[in-house]
């Protein structure tokens, strides 16, 4: 099965692949360049999703699945939010988010960082919506980032149950707790039924 991400972030499509196995032939937008950079208009995670989803999938003929995730830290109103990608303005970069992100919490205590990782995946094919897949992952802010691997926020996260952010975490641990890693499980789910039911001839759903 091939699946078109609606993305040029390449650690997210990395990240996809491992989580969606071999199974699933990924590529994203990068190997799209004549479609143009899509506009995150929307108010939500599922909407914004929604729309990558979409905008894509109305200039390709594959499956086409749009990511939209980020950090909410409640004592920040759910900031970062829809934002967490160019929280610091721009251009926007990993470091300078999480250099922000740590500026704000600077006067909170431990229990003031709580938060969680959201994503939500839009399917789509031929213009239309398939369905929406949904994941939470909730853990808490660090002080100092730690740790190399990952992208984003993972440096200064640390998800519930570990001592580790989830740039310390091994690819296989955190793709089995992430919010990521819980919205693709839905989604494989959602695609062996699909794809089962394309081989016996019954249309897409």
């Amino acid at each position: 099965m091939d699946l078109l991400i609606a993305t040029r972030n390449r650690g997210k499509t990395q990240e996809f692949r491992e989580l969606l196995g071999e199974n699933v032939r990924i590529s994203d937008l990068n190997d799209y360049p004549e479609i143009p950079d899509i506009a995150e208009t929307g108010k939500t995670f599922a909407e914004n999703a929604l729309i990558k989803a979409l905008a894509a999938s109305g200039r390709c003929s594959e499956l086409i699945l749009g990511d939209d995730s980020g950090l909410e830290v409640d004592s920040l109103g759910g900031a970062p939010g829809i934002y967490s990608a160019r929280y610091a303005g721009e251009p926007a970069s990993d470091r300078r988010n999480i250099e922000k992100l740590q500026d704000d919490l600077a006067n909170f205590c431990k229990e003031q960082r709580v938060g969680r990782f959201r994503c939500v995946l839009a399917l789509a094919e031929g213009g239309k919506l398939l369905g929406t897949f949904a994941g939470t992952v909730e853990g808490v802010v660090i002080d100092h980032p730690r740790g190399a691997g990952g992208f984003g926020y993972d440096p200064i996260f640390v998800p519930n149950g570990f001592e580790q952010t989830f740039a310390e975490l091994s690819a296989g641990v955190k793709n089995t707790i992430s919010h990521r890693a819980v919205a693709c499980q839905k989604l494989r789910t959602y695609l062996a039924t699909l794809s089962g039911n394309k081989k016996g001839g019954q249309g897409a759903l």
